[in-house]
């Protein structure tokens, strides 16, 4: 029996799901304090989830799925063109396509005028299960056009496309839980998933630890790529958490500010490789003679 005609009870189903096994384990075991008000942010996060789901019904019906039902029906892409079965085919198209979403969300940090839309996600002043919903639709829409076409050149089963984006969208909500994990667990599961641990780091008010730590699905290609950092150089407890252009908390957890960020706010010195005042790429940071020094903005594995 095929699951596509039960897909949006699919994708609900495992949203809901995962939305309150996260939410229960925050208030069991939480890993850090929240500063911002849980009722308002939680609301406008989750408001912008609709806003968001709406657009793309509306505006890109086909979606991936669709997309790949089409690719299939038409020949396009690779698998759709080498004599191999679909159910051989489902994982090195999931593979794939998580390593295109991480490319994706480099260039989203590094194209001033898509880290605008970037910033939406960023400037949350709290990171909690919602935060991994947090999206400015226009990112979202633009998200969906490179997905489709990463789907047209791989050819990926339909099948495939769905799992993929069912475990995205769990594990972008599982890795930015304020949930505690064993420090000897999170060491293990690095290995094979982005842990809420591994992806704090990629929250902090540091440019720097910012721009690193970029997979939502496998760390693999943060390792690969050196954009890995291990841990915040103020701890998990003790970082800042958001952009240090963004600190109102009567405006970071409203929706209509979220929506209008892109156009009123200011890039600060986050895109990755934005070059400093001296023309050098990097953070600036206060010296041991209380000079400012730049730091470089990329991480090194470590």
């Amino acid at each position: 029996m095929s699951v596509f005609p039960y897909e949006s009870a699919v994708r609900l189903g495992c949203f809901a799901g995962v939305l309150i096994l996260m939410a229960l384990w925050e208030i069991l075991a939480p890993r850090r304090r929240l500063i911002a008000g849980k009722p308002w942010r939680w609301a406008s996060n989750l408001g912008l989830v609709a806003v968001d789901s709406l657009a793309v019904r509306f505006l890109v019906p086909l979606a991936a799925v669709g997309t790949a039902m089409v690719a299939r029906q038409r020949g396009w892409g690779l698998f759709n063109n080498v004599a191999l079965p679909d159910w051989l085919a489902v994982v090195p198209s999931v593979v794939a396509l998580d390593f295109a979403i991480y490319l994706q969300h480099v260039m989203f940090h590094a194209v001033p005028i898509l880290w605008r839309l970037h910033m939406v996600h960023h400037a949350d002043l709290d990171i909690d299960v919602t935060t991994g919903t947090r999206f400015h639709v226009l990112e979202i829409l633009i998200s969906m056009g490179i997905k489709m076409a990463a789907v047209v050149l791989l050819g990926a089963p339909a099948l495939a496309v769905l799992i993929f984006e069912v475990v995205l969208n769990a594990t972008s909500m599982f890795s930015h839980g304020n949930a505690r994990l064993p420090a000897r667990l999170d060491r293990i599961l690095r290995l094979f998933v982005v842990t809420p641990d591994m992806h704090r780091v990629h929250h902090s008010i540091h440019p720097n630890e910012t721009n690193s730590n970029f997979g939502f699905n496998a760390p693999w290609w943060d390792y690969l790529f050196g954009t890995y950092k291990d841990q915040p150089a103020d701890g998990h407890e003790g970082m800042t958490i958001g952009l240090e252009q963004f600190r109102d908390e009567r405006r970071a957890d409203r929706l209509h500010w979220m929506l209008l960020l892109p156009f009123v706010g200011r890039v600060g010195d986050y895109p990755l490789n934005r070059r400093g005042e001296n023309g050098r790429e990097g953070d600036r940071t206060p010296s041991s003679d209380g000079r400012e020094s730049m730091a470089p903005r990329m991480s090194s594995p470590e």
